[in-house]
């Protein structure tokens, strides 16, 4: 596939979330969305930016965005993980990586020295009408949605 470019639209999912009902992309047409794919429950860089969105989840959602977070870990994960940090938003279980290979975050790493396959970080802000508005592929973790906040001025 290749590479998702802004201005594109979005491709459309279905999975399931941490409490098991299923959530589609479709369903939140007319509002923008912050996709964002990270790779693991319960690490430091993952904890940090689900945090980082938790804190500042209020204010997303009285501008009218809504957050979505993917990664391949399945539902039991997600749930511990929401549930350990409070996190008021959905989590996307990939476990079939359909959606990470979608939007082209599926791809080797390397981390001390070894390489294996993974998610690469990155997040996909959607508009209401479904297309790509931007794409941030170097997130910072710790001040993720302040990332989000200054595309969309």
């Amino acid at each position: 596939m290749s590479e998702l470019k802004e201005g594109q639209k979005a491709p459309d999912f279905t999975s399931t979330d941490q409490h098991g009902n299923t959530v589609s992309l479709g369903q939140f047409a007319g509002k923008t969305v912050v996709l964002y794919f990270y790779p693991k429950d319960d690490t430091p860089g993952c904890t940090a930016e689900a945090c980082d969105y938790r804190d500042n989840y209020q204010g997303l959602s009285a501008k009218g965005i809504v957050v979505l977070g993917v990664s391949v870990d399945d539902e039991k994960s997600h749930h511990k993980f929401a549930s350990k940090y409070s996190l008021p938003f959905t989590l996307l279980a990939d476990t079939d990586k359909k959606i990470v290979e979608a939007y082209g975050v599926w791809g080797e790493k390397n981390m001390y020295g070894k390489t294996y396959m993974g998610t690469n970080r990155s997040t996909f802000i959607i508009d209401e009408n479904g297309n790509i508005a931007h794409i941030i592929k170097k997130v910072d973790t710790k001040n993720a949605t302040a990332q989000v906040l200054d595309l969309l001025k």
